[in-house]
């Protein structure tokens, strides 16, 4: 961990994301870090006035992880020297969204707990997908940073000035606009939507439903256990004949696949054994709140709701797995592997491997067609390099906002934006 601190943590492009500008100022100086040590201990309201401070910190404390708090209104580190408590408040930080595999263990068969495979990796990027493109077309956000979390998940940070600068209550009204399984025990409906469907809904359908088939049904095989069909029984229609009939039918085939008890549906219905007239509309509707129980992103909402709430920082290592929290391109979500996520180890190694290679270059340079040397920089010689390069053009695209907006508001003017 301290060789990953001192020669592969991007701590300068780190720096610039959270300062929203290159040269150092209160974003960065008055934001709290939180350090987790190796024996556990918890280090709350750290500050630095510079990456160079940050990163001599991490060499010297060489922390499991640290996670990242709001701006305050005054350096965390003096906050026990203000006259008065209410002169030290969080003023802004990123909203933020979590989402956990674990949240997904009463419909997952493939893994429970820690444990994740490909199979169900694909609750995260469906995840991804919706909650991203919520964030983008509904509330205009543009600077969405999704992030591994390093063993079973991702987060989500939105970095746009609006979401930084949103009090609890706004925060607390997103989380809630993209929440949707309510309450019910393990076994109970959890998905009751009003129809017609919102748009987000509508939407979020049209996505959900292209994973469903291959990824729920025969991916995960649901409701492959008599116990488990009788779960998806009680959340159809109330019709008597046709529960009666599709139990009978089951019942003489207790394996069936949960791609031919879905079909089973639809199937029995058109023979006319149901008692209700408009069993078809119903049965639609009862089908798409399962596609939405069974798909939609499950969030930890609290973490959303509060602005003086840590998340760990990327390019943080996981403990558990030895996995560097990389950011995830959207764009290509559906390729990312948390397998091929690299580890300090073979970081490290890759480095040994590049230097042996190139032990016959004076100092580890690089020499281009011009003749020209260069030292090359440990990140370049391992499979970190693209997870970098992607956070930089990232907060690249961010600090170009952050200077046009600044000069725009010290011309008198106001950027355009959404208002609450």
């Amino acid at each position: 961990m301290k060789a990953f601190y001192q020669r592969l943590f991007p701590f300068r492009p780190l720096f610039q994301w959270l300062n929203h500008s290159p040269t150092p100022g209160a974003d960065f100086a008055q934001r709290e870090f939180a350090f987790t040590l190796q024996n556990d201990a918890y280090l709350r309201y750290q500050s630095f006035a510079t990456a160079d401070l940050l990163r001599k910190q991490c060499v010297a404390l060489v922390p499991a992880r640290f996670e990242i708090g709001p701006v305050y209104s005054a350096n965390p580190r003096d906050r026990k020297t203000l006259r008065k408590a209410s002169a030290f408040r969080p003023l802004a930080k990123e909203l933020v969204f979590d989402i956990d595999m674990t949240d997904y263990d009463d419909i997952r068969t493939c893994c429970a707990g820690a444990s994740i495979c490909a199979r169900c990796w694909t609750f995260i990027t469906m995840a991804i997908k919706v909650v991203d493109v919520a964030l983008r077309e509904d509330f205009g956000f543009a600077h969405v940073l999704w992030v591994y979390s390093g063993r079973r998940g991702a987060h989500a940070w939105v970095c746009d000035r609006r979401a930084r600068e949103m009090d609890d209550q706004k925060r607390r009204a997103v989380a809630g606009y993209l929440e949707l399984l309510k309450g019910g025990d393990k076994g109970g409906k959890k998905v009751n939507v009003k129809r017609p469907l919102h748009p987000h809904l509508d939407r979020s359908l049209q996505i959900l439903r292209t994973h469903f088939a291959p990824d729920i049904l025969a991916g995960q095989d649901p409701w492959s256990t008599p116990a488990r069909a009788a779960h998806l029984l009680s959340l159809l229609p109330p019709d008597a004949s046709l529960l009666s009939a599709l139990r009978k039918k089951w019942d003489s085939a207790p394996t069936r696949s949960s791609t031919s008890r879905w079909a089973d549906i639809d199937a029995l219905a058109s023979t006319g054994v149901a008692d209700a007239k408009d069993i078809g509309r119903q049965l639609l509707e009862a089908k798409q709140d399962i596609v939405l129980e069974y798909s939609y992103p499950r969030l930890d909402a609290e973490v959303s709701k509060k602005l003086n709430h840590l998340l760990k920082a990327p390019f943080c290592v996981h403990p558990g797995t030895g996995r560097v929290c990389v950011p995830i391109d959207v764009s290509k979500v559906e390729e990312f592997d948390p397998d091929e996520v690299p580890t300090v180890g073979r970081l490290l190694g890759e480095i040994d491997s590049w230097d042996a290679a190139h032990a016959d270059v004076q100092g580890g340079e690089d020499r281009g067609e011009a003749g020209g040397a260069r030292k090359v920089p440990d990140v370049e010689k391992t499979s970190l390099k693209p997870y970098v390069e992607f956070f930089k053009a990232f907060v690249a695209g961010l600090l170009r906002e952050e200077k046009g907006a600044k000069r725009e508001r010290e011309a008198g003017g106001t950027a355009e934006g959404m208002e609450f």
